[in-house]
């Protein structure tokens, strides 16, 4: 995990800072980061992927059970090039009425690393994540390489298009490795700072019987899901700027935290 010296982050530069977030190519890309993802295919009924990757040289890669029915349907195509959609389900960290945040599709086609190719492209796979799946590549696990034609992400409701090259060339949000880990905790031990995050939504917000519960963290801020007894609501916490590394995220946190104590302060 990279990091940085801590530091205070920057000061504001703009006023609209609640709408400073990912853009879509950033996002789709910190989503395909996520673990969970399935194939389908032409003849194939979905068919849970073991393992994916987008590589530094920007291949997206998928390991597959090599006696699998995607393997022999690739293997059956014409010229081993087989039409598929791979889809990447992005879940929040803690319970949550609706737990799906956001949703990614890619659809192109898949053909086999070429046994040749097969070491360096897990060498490559495991620079990006590494997997124990990948001890297997060559016996029972394949890997199959993803040449992208359309990438569709689904957040908030929305359907975006996203450019494929501009996907490739994104990089997915630096805080994605401790985002599950740090608002599993929050939410589990910390409620005194969600209720501190909560001063700092906008006036009317919140009614009574709401619950404020931590969705997301990327280096824009703290995404927050107000649960109602009929829906829900999803508001952004910005920090004061946007984070660099995890290194930036406890001095973020902590001005936060000051910025909510001042707020209750001036409203007593």
């Amino acid at each position: 995990m990279s990091t940085c010296p801590s530091r205070p982050a920057p000061e504001p530069h703009r006023p609209d800072l609640a709408g400073l977030c990912p853009g879509p190519a950033e996002r789709a890309r910190t989503v395909a980061a996520g673990r969970g993802a399935t194939v389908c295919a032409a003849g194939v009924e979905s068919s849970r992927v073991l393992a994916h990757a987008v590589t530094e040289a920007e291949q997206f890669l998928i390991a597959v059970p090599a006696g699998g029915d995607v393997v022999r349907a690739v293997g059956a195509a014409p010229r081993s090039d087989l039409s598929a959609l791979v889809m990447v389900s992005d879940h929040a960290p803690v319970p949550l009425r609706r737990p799906v945040r956001a949703q990614l599709w890619l659809s192109g086609w898949l053909t086999p690393v070429r046994p040749r190719d097969e070491r360096a492209a897990v060498l490559a796979f495991a620079d990006t994540r590494p997997d124990g799946v990948l001890l297997d590549v060559g016996r029972s696990v394949a890997l199959l390489r993803l040449d992208l034609a359309e990438v569709v992400l689904s957040a908030g409701g929305r359907a975006l298009d996203v450019s494929p090259l501009d996907f490739l060339a994104a990089r997915p949000d630096p805080l994605a490795a401790i985002e599950a880990e740090h608002l599993a905790h929050l939410d589990r031990d910390h409620p005194e700072f969600l209720r501190l995050l909560a001063e700092l939504l906008p006036a009317g917000s919140l009614a009574p019987g709401d619950v404020v519960r931590p969705l997301g963290m990327d280096r824009f801020g703290f995404r927050l899901r107000i649960e109602r007894p009929g829906g829900h609501q999803d508001i952004r916490v910005p920090f004061a700027g946007p984070l660099t590394c995890t290194g930036d995220l406890g001095a973020a946190v902590g001005r936060l935290a000051r910025a909510a104590r001042n707020r209750v302060a001036d409203r007593g």
